[in-house]
């Protein structure tokens, strides 16, 4: 009698998690496994007790083996390398030249790509001993080149997310071209990232390069507050990053105040720029700063706003635009990265160049005079994000991927969207 073949299990590993950032992240394991996907959660290394924001990021830390961790113990270390050399000596050492290959730049890369090596080793022997078939890792840099390694000691496929921008500023360093051609798929987070690794990687394996959004659960977000008829409760979220662009944002809200002085502006996230935001908040006024909150405490003060505002530098596609559009809310964006394909100026949202604090202001007066057109944009931006957004519909794409089910479509013509 023939025996049923092994389930399918997959494994996940970021370089930190679970971060109060990346929620995106646990969303898209949740809903994976809701639709029968086993999978085993992994990451180099914990994360500080600042990331833990909710129930939801310490469950999600608990169930998560730390690769570092583990790698620590001397004997650990030794026994997985040890036992994946003596399974498959020529395996481990053409595994071990990949890494020698792969490194970065001068002597200090070398050292990391030694370490990475090493964790790789600690990887494969968790993988091997817990029967995964497949691995997979959010973002292109350090991690992925983990999870390369710990493929070929493992002798299992691997894929990764590409979400840009930080592992697009220095591709040939991460050697991106390298770890396209030796990933069984390569998940791109919109148009733009796919364009970007395009530029990357050898054009006979672009086939592998397909385009899974991040994505949010609209029920979650359903039930908001009507916006204010008169001020503006403008939010931002996210990490106090000079990428994010705080310092023009700050800018802007000052020169819209002294024409719409019942402007407000609430600040959730932490970072390295915490203690600026906090001192030009206390001189500019009207500006509170919260830190982190929890994925429902965000969801709440998504339905207080009235307009979410990010005027980064660079992105990808930022899941806090996506849960301010499906909470109704439209949306002040920069043009950058891949964020034209979630607003449409005028429709959702409105969209400045990066860097500008003038049209900045001028956007933030517009729409603070006009309630109306506020409430049209969240309309249409909760119709596009229920379009093409919903983590659940996006997780049936992506298990099809890791699957080998999905056919050699680019990415699924978006349904209708769902209210």
């Amino acid at each position: 009698m023939t025996q049923d073949p092994s389930p399918f299990r997959l494994a996940y590993l970021t370089g930190v998690y679970p971060l109060a950032s990346h929620t995106f992240i646990q969303r898209e394991i949740a809903a994976l496994r809701a639709l029968g996907s086993e999978i085993a959660i992994t990451s180099i290394r914990k994360p500080d007790a600042i990331e833990l924001i909710g129930p939801e990021e310490e469950a999600a830390r608990d169930e998560t083996f730390y690769v570092l961790a583990a790698a620590k113990n001397p004997l650990h270390l030794l026994g997985a390398h040890a036992a994946l050399f003596l399974h498959a000596p020529g395996r481990w050492l053409k595994t071990l030249r990949l890494a020698l290959r792969t490194n970065r730049p001068g002597a200090k890369g070398m050292i990391w790509q030694l370490f990475y090596f090493l964790e790789a080793g600690v990887l494969a022997r968790y993988l091997q001993q817990n029967r995964i078939s497949h691995l997979h890792n959010h973002f292109a840099d350090s991690s992925a080149t983990v999870s390369m390694l710990a493929s070929g000691l493992a002798d299992i496929p691997y894929s990764f997310t590409l979400h840009g921008p930080t592992e697009l500023f220095a591709p040939e360093s991460w050697h991106m071209r390298e770890k396209v051609a030796r990933a069984a798929l390569v998940v791109c987070i919109s148009h733009f990232a796919r364009s970007q690794v395009m530029l990357f990687s050898d054009p006979g394996d672009w086939h592998k390069l397909r385009i899974v959004h991040c994505g949010v659960t609209p029920a979650r977000y359903a039930d908001s507050a009507a916006p204010a008829s008169s001020g503006m409760r403008l939010l931002f979220v996210g990490r106090l990053d000079p990428v994010k662009g705080l310092r023009v944002l700050f800018e802007a809200f000052e020169a819209a105040r002294a024409t719409q002085p019942d402007i407000t502006l609430t600040v959730i996230g932490d970072g390295q720029d915490r203690e600026w935001v906090e001192a030009n908040a206390g001189r500019i006024g009207g500006i509170d700063v919260l830190g982190y909150k929890s994925q429902s405490e965000v969801a709440e003060a998504l339905g207080q706003a009235d307009v979410l505002v990010l005027p980064s530098f660079a992105e990808g596609v930022p899941v806090a635009l996506m849960e301010a559009m499906v909470s109704r809310r439209p949306v002040i964006a920069t043009r950058v990265g891949g964020v034209a394909e979630l607003v449409e100026d005028g429709i959702s949202g409105r969209m400045v160049a990066p860097g500008n604090a003038a049209a900045l202001a001028e956007v933030m007066i517009d729409l603070a005079a006009d309630p109306g057109a506020r409430q049209q944009m969240g309309e249409a931006g909760r119709a596009k994000v229920c379009a093409e957004f919903d983590i659940d519909q996006e997780a049936i794409w992506l298990k099809a991927l890791f699957e080998g089910t999905a056919g050699d479509s680019l990415r699924p013509v978006p349904e209708q969207a769902k209210d």
